[in-house]
């Protein structure tokens, strides 16, 4: 049986060459999630030496969940911090099938799939499936704070947005913030009709999933996502008042 143990910090875990594969042997796969979503599932299959690496992008100070399950007992995944050239912050051949850590650097964090090399050398196969998540601690609102009845949410409203080829600010996007403490918040965005955008403020650095460019002029945010998507987030949404 598999051993299962969840890390609870990266600062716990030591930083070992996870000695499984050559470089030439790796296939690396960028991970997306869905518009307002922070948990995916990814069904994946492994043959002999074959090797797939997961890349996430995620922030300092964010808190990564990885869950793993094959049907190969040789079967296991390694967490790789940025930068790195095979050291793993998680072994799960050693650790078992689950992880979470809070993530101390900003950059692409690799998910590495692999079968041991007893496995590997009789060229056996498997299907897995691997879930990722992704969340931010926001820390705790202020009491004066209060939700909107019924609603998760310190605010809603809306905000000016645009995509493609319109004009800042052509339409208004519906919002709902959930705040934590001071200049962190979510804040969900519902681009007409139905497409969802969670934006994370976290101090003075915001993130999605997906290429982000984020200004500040005066009091305003100004977002833009995947070069299409544009939003204007006032601070008052962000930190209240």
């Amino acid at each position: 049986m598999k051993r299962f143990l969840m890390a609870g910090c990266l600062g716990f875990a030591a930083l070992v060459l996870s000695g499984q594969v050559m470089a030439e042997d790796i296939e690396t796969k960028p991970v997306t999630f869905k518009l307002g979503k922070t948990v995916t599932m990814i069904k994946g299959a492994l043959k002999g030496r074959q090797t797939i690496d997961y890349s996430v992008h995620a922030q300092a100070g964010q808190t990564m969940r990885v869950s793993f399950k094959a049907g190969n007992r040789s079967a296991y995944f390694n967490v790789l911090p940025p930068g790195s050239t095979g050291e793993a912050i998680f072994i799960g051949s050693t650790s078992g099938d689950e992880w979470s850590g809070k993530l101390t650097a900003d950059g692409d964090y690799k998910i590495r799939t692999y079968l041991m090399r007893n496995a590997a050398r009789r060229n056996e196969a498997t299907h897995f499936t691997l879930i990722i998540g992704l969340s931010s601690d926001l820390g705790t609102a202020p009491a004066s704070d209060a939700k909107v009845k019924g609603t998760p949410y310190h605010a809603t409203g809306s905000v000016p947005c645009s995509a493609g080829t319109e004009a800042a600010g052509a339409k208004q996007c519906e919002f709902g913030v959930i705040r934590g403490k001071a200049g962190n918040a979510e804040v969900h965005v519902t681009y007409p009709p139905t497409n969802k955008r969670v934006l994370t403020f976290m101090g003075d650095k915001v993130t999605t999933d997906g290429k982000l460019n984020a200004t500040k002029t005066g009091d305003v945010w100004s977002i833009e996502v995947n070069d299409a998507e544009r939003y204007q987030i006032p601070e008052a949404v962000v930190s209240g008042g």
